[in-house]
C-alpha cells in the first residue's frame, strides 16, 4: 500500500503521527482560508502514500473534517442558503467526473500533474487574499453563474483538490458579491458536496486507507472546529491573516518536493 522505504512504510506509528499533526493544521487552515489539500496531499506523498492513494486519502480526511466548520458557520447564520440548491448538485457531479478522469491516468503522469498543479492551488490562495469585497451590498444569487462555477470548481476538486476552498471563496466574492465571511461559510457547503463526489469515486476505486485515516479525521475535525470559531469571532478578518501562513507552508512544501521528488 505504501511506497517502499518511505517513513510510513518503515515507521508506521511515526508516519501516522506526522499525518495526524498535518491533518489538524490543514483542518484549522481550511476552516479559515480554505486549502486543506495544499497541506495534506504533499504531506501524504512525502510520508509515503502513492499519488492516487494520497488524493483519495485527502478526500477521506477533508470530507468529514469540513463538517465541524459547517456546523459552526450554520450556527452563526453565515451561510447564504438561497444559492445552495444550484451549487450543491453541480459541485458533486463535477467532482465525481474530475476524480474519474484522474483515476484513469498512470502513476508517473499523475505525479507530474500533482507537482505542476500544486502552484495553481497556491496562486488561488494568494489571489483570494487580495480579493476585495464589493461595495454593492446586494449579492448575486442567480442560478446559472452558481451552477457553472460550482461544476467547474468541483471538477478541479475531484481532479486534484488543493485550493478548491479558495477558488469557491474567490468566485462567491467576485462573481456573486458576497461578504468574505459569508463567502467562506457558503463555500464550505459547496466544498463538502464536491468532496463527497470525489470521495465516492476514490472509494469505489479502493484508493483510501480507512484504518489509519481515523485519527487523521479526528484531528481534522478538531482543527476545523477551532478554525471556524476563530473566523467567526474575528468577523472574517483572520481569514486573510491565516492565508499568509498557508502560502508560506506551501512554499516550503514545494521546495521539499523539488529536492525529495514524488
Amino acid at each position: 500500500m505504501f511506497v517502499e522505504g518511505s517513513i510510513i512504510s518503515n515507521y508506521l506509528i511515526i508516519g501516522v503521527a506526522l499525518l495526524v499533526i498535518a491533518s489538524f493544521i490543514a483542518g484549522y487552515i481550511d476552516a479559515i482560508a480554505g486549502g486543506a489539500g495544499l497541506i495534506l496531499i504533499p504531506a501524504f506523498i512525502l510520508t509515503g502514500l502513492p499519488p492516487q492513494l494520497a488524493l483519495g486519502q485527502e478526500k477521506l480526511v477533508s470530507t468529514i473534517g469540513t463538517i465541524a466548520a459547517i456546523k459552526n458557520f450554520i450556527k452563526n447564520k453565515s451561510v447564504v442558503w438561497t444559492v445552495i440548491p444550484a451549487g450543491l448538485v453541480s459541485a458533486l457531479v463535477g467532482a465525481y467526473v474530475g476524480a474519474k478522469v484522474i483515476l484513469l491516468l498512470p502513476i508517473e503522469t499523475l505525479s507530474i500533474i500533482i507537482a505542476c498543479l500544486l502552484p495553481v492551488g497556491l496562486i488561488a490562495a494568494s489571489i483570494k487574499g487580495k480579493v476585495k469585497e464589493s461595495s454593492n451590498t446586494s449579492s448575486n444569487t442567480s442560478f446559472l453563474p452558481i451552477f457553472s462555477v460550482c461544476f467547474a470548481v468541483g471538477f478541479y476538486d475531484g481532479f486534484f483538490g488543493p485550493g478548491t476552498g479558495s477558488l469557491f471563496i474567490i468566485a462567491l466574492t467576485v462573481v456573486n458579491r458576497f461578504a468574505i465571511l459569508k463567502a467562506s461559510a457558503t463555500s464550505k457547503i459547496f466544498n463538502l458536496s464536491s468532496n463527497i463526489g470525489a470521495f465516492i469515486a476514490f472509494a469505489m476505486a479502493g484508493k483510501m486507507a480507512y484504518l489509519i485515516g481515523i485519527p487523521m479525521i479526528l484531528a481534522s475535525l478538531a482543527g476545523n472546529h477551532i478554525g471556524s470559531i476563530h473566523a467567526i469571532k474575528t468577523n472574517g478578518e483572520i481569514i486573510r491573516k491565516v492565508l499568509f501562513v498557508t502560502v508560506g507552508a506551501m512554499m516550503a512544501t514545494l521546495v521539499l518536493k523539488y529536492f525529495v521528488g514524488i
